[in-house]
């Protein structure tokens, strides 16, 4: 007996052993990856561009709600943490980006793992920042489990299922939503050194300059790194981690093929209409289904948005064509196929995610004639916009007028905008009122 009792304490021991040595080697490897990260995370301050969103943060941030921020891959999340820490937390915090592949297939079972590393590290943290948490299968429980801890967390990921009702629930009230857009044209000033008051607006040779930065605005975009070396390459590479690794990995997709011939067509499209049947003829999808999953999955990315007709029957309004916009111009001018410079239509993708900037409910007009944007705000048509190169032609003006017009009377709106590339105008039609500005204006209006 002694011999079997000896035998099974050794192999009991054995088991324990190695499963403490598992539980060890995983702790070593999350306290690698922490102190690594923070000393990376703290480096680099001088150049942080103060995001506008930073005045937000500063009226939620005493708030006991866990915090997320989410936008496309290499907009600047990250960035944007260290800004938050260092204006308000004086590095009193700890982080963890989930991108690191020492924690791929990291189970959200050992999330307490992590706290009690953060805990080790420093007993009295109260700060909590973790990067790409999406990579982390049903993170949120884990979450919501320490959130119970007075734990402040501030959360980034790249896919807008993070916003999504089902976290909502599941979070139930204890999250705030921040989406992060690449740079506005406020920050590229800010990022080109560029100071302003709104009398340079009428300083010819302040007005000049800030002319020359908005045509660099609209051919580079805002992605901060690749506005800081301008190579097409960075584009390339983001664009491609948004289909493999944000697409084809995470909804284990194989027809890598039709993704990519399907965002190409879009990003081609800027400003256009769509429908889904069309694009599952042309580009030889096998089902409706698969299209109308596909371009949900790159609008989960945040690499394009679609917007809907206006209707007031919602059943009209969801069968009716769309049209797509991207997150940025650079993904247009870089990795799209373009026969032709539309600048036009750039120039209205601009404007476009402005409006998403400054969280506007965003509809295209069309009935006999066409308006590029109306804005809804509860019940009611608020707002009417048209975007055009220029009014210098009769034809295009009469265009853009008649379908301001047309729209301004159905949504019974007494003003309208026309934003131009640098044309400035007031004049009434019909006892309307129509104003005309130039889009880099536009942009620095609060």
């Amino acid at each position: 007996m002694n011999k079997i009792h000896q035998k099974c304490s050794f192999t009991m021991k054995t088991f324990i052993n190695k499963h403490l040595f598992f539980i060890n080697m995983n702790k070593e490897i999350i306290k690698q990856s922490i102190i690594e990260q923070n000393e990376s995370f703290n480096k680099d301050f001088e150049k942080i561009i103060t995001r506008t969103k930073l005045e937000y943060i500063k009226s939620i941030k005493d708030l006991p709600h866990i915090i997320i921020i989410s936008g496309l891959r290499r907009a600047g999340k990250s960035t944007f943490l260290k800004e938050i820490n260092k204006e308000f937390y004086n590095k009193e915090f700890s982080y963890l980006n989930f991108e690191d592949e020492k924690l791929f297939n990291f189970d959200v079972k050992e999330f307490n793992l992590i706290y009690e590393t953060f805990l080790e590290l420093d007993s009295n943290q109260k700060t909590i920042f973790l990067d790409e948490i999406q990579n982390v299968d049903n993170w949120e429980i884990a979450i919501r489990r320490l959130y119970e801890n007075n734990i402040k967390f501030y959360l980034t990921g790249s896919n807008a299922l993070m916003l999504s009702k089902e976290l909502g629930t599941k979070l139930t009230g204890r999250h705030i939503n921040i989406t992060l857009f690449p740079f506005s044209f406020e920050e590229f000033l800010k990022f080109n050194n560029f100071e302003f008051e709104k009398k340079d607006f009428y300083i010819s040779q302040k007005k000049s300059k800030l002319k020359n930065l908005f045509e660099k605005y609209i051919k580079l975009g805002g992605i901060p790194e690749f506005l800081k070396y301008e190579r097409k390459e960075i584009i390339e590479g983001i664009y491609n981690d948004i289909l493999y690794k944000d697409i084809l990995v995470r909804y284990k997709l194989s027809d890598e093929r039709s993704l990519k011939e399907l965002a190409k067509y879009l990003l081609s499209n800027v400003g256009k209409e769509f429908s889904y049947n069309k694009l599952k003829k042309s580009l030889d999808f096998g089902s409706l289904n698969t299209v109308k999953n596909y371009i949900s999955y790159l609008e989960n990315s945040y690499l394009i948005f679609s917007v809907e007709k206006y209707d007031n029957s919602l059943k009209k309004q969801l069968i009716a064509n769309k049209k797509v916009y991207s997150i940025d111009t650079s993904f247009i001018n870089n990795v799209s196929f373009k026969i032709s410079e539309d600048y036009g239509r750039i120039l209205e993708n601009v404007v476009f995610i402005e409006l998403k900037r400054r969280e506007k409910e965003i509809y295209y007009h069309k009935d006999n004639k066409e308006c590029d944007f109306v804005i809804r705000d509860g019940l009611n048509i608020v707002e009417a916009i048209q975007v055009t190169k220029n009014l210098s032609s009769e034809e295009t003006k009469k265009r853009e007028i008649e379908g301001l017009i047309e729209a301004m009377n159905k949504y019974k709106l007494k003003n309208g905008l026309i934003l131009t590339d640098d044309e400035e105008n007031e004049f009434i039609i019909e006892n309307k009122k129509i104003i005309v500005k130039p889009i880099w204006k536009w942009l620095l209006e609060k």
